[in-house]
């Protein structure tokens, strides 16, 4: 495995590309489009950090993943409303929108 910072780099902006959407790698989410917000995790460790970063959007919300974190993602995810995506932006978990009533 390479160093960190490049995978995750690598897979944000592949998914960026498919989504066309801007990959912002300072804070924040990884990717913010009009449509879609992806936050990338690249080990099983961070999955929760992660879809703590995706509250608060009114866009479908994803966590972009490598593919040996795929099946983890989607248990992690199983019972929310975020979707998971691959390295290359396919959808292996559908988002559905957020509720937009406030806790």
């Amino acid at each position: 495995m390479g160093m960190p910072g490049i995978e995750h780099d690598r897979i944000a902006e592949g998914i960026a590309n498919k989504l066309r959407a801007p990959y912002n790698p300072s804070k924040g989410t990884d990717i913010v489009s009009p449509e879609r917000v992806v936050e990338v995790e690249i080990d099983a460790a961070s999955l929760s950090r992660g879809i703590e970063q995706l509250q608060g959007y009114k866009q479908l919300r994803y966590l972009g993943v490598p593919k040996q974190l795929v099946r983890a993602a989607v248990e992690r995810t199983r019972g929310t409303k975020i979707g998971v995506m691959d390295p290359k932006g396919n959808i292996i978990k559908r988002a559905q929108r957020p509720s937009t009533k406030k806790r």
